[in-house]
């Protein structure tokens, strides 16, 4: 196991992205119905954010369910959603006990009136809290996030609220979902599928990509902490040679 203290180009895991993939195949191998997949997959979910509190991660960040997945068998689209309500009222108390603030990001107009009661709700109550932030994109696409904040900084420039020629990434990153919220520093696939699937776009453009063929179900503590010993031998040179990146460490111990 890699300590951040073992490894001298290290850089904090702050803010962990998962692409929770493999349920269906996870249920199809047990010769059980898709749904149990999905419900084994929230089983994971509660693991992941016990190890992530463990590991002093302060943002988790789950793709729960994307814009393409309205296209999903109806019957499938409104189990999912029960599964989430079920989530959200079982798990409010051990959020709030546990200092868990929920953030959502997405198109959340699409989902159904009591989904967004309930998530709005739950962001609510537990908005105080500073343990860890747990993101769930729910309806969401990062092509579609990206479109979203063309337009509302469009709306900004024609009301006279934004010069264009004034507009820099970190200005054009509060108009995204995640506008509060660090850039991820790892994201994870599970299931062996290599690519990020229209995840966090923006935001993933230095994050550190990690693969498992693991099916998410089966995603635990242990193979997380595979994930993490493996981000910690890795050097995070974001555009810069390796004498500026160590130059740039020294000044932040010296500091």
């Amino acid at each position: 196991m890699v300590t951040q203290h073992e490894h001298k180009d290290f850089r904090p895991l702050d803010h962990l992205a998962i692409i929770m993939d493999g349920n269906g195949r996870w249920a199809k191998q047990k010769n059980l119905p898709r749904i149990a997949g999905h419900q084994q997959g929230v089983e994971a979910v509660t693991r992941i954010v016990d190890a992530c509190i463990r590991h002093n991660i302060r943002v988790l960040s789950l793709f729960a369910f994307s814009s393409e997945n309205w296209g999903r068998p109806q019957q499938e689209v409104n189990a999912l959603m029960e599964l989430l309500l079920h989530f959200l009222a079982t798990q409010r108390q051990k959020m709030l006990d546990g200092g868990i603030r929920l953030r959502v990001i997405g198109d959340v107009s699409r989902l159904s009136g009591p989904v967004q009661q309930a998530l709005d709700e739950a962001q609510q109550v537990t908005s105080k809290g500073q343990t860890l932030t747990l993101v769930l994109a729910l309806s969401y696409g990062g092509r579609d996030e990206i479109m979203r904040a063309a337009r509302q900084i469009a709306k900004s420039v024609s009301r006279g609220e934004l010069d264009p020629d004034q507009l820099d990434n970190k200005q054009f990153s509060t108009f995204l979902d995640t506008g509060d919220i660090p850039e991820p520093d790892l994201l994870i696939r599970t299931s062996g599928e290599m690519r990020i699937s229209n995840f966090l776009l923006w935001q993933s453009a230095y994050a550190e990509l990690y693969f498992t063929d693991v099916l998410w179900p089966d995603f635990d503590a242990d193979e997380l902490q595979k994930a993490i010993d493996d981000y910690l031998r890795r050097k995070r040179r974001f555009g810069l040679t390796d004498d500026q990146l160590s130059q740039q460490c020294q000044e932040e111990i010296n500091d």
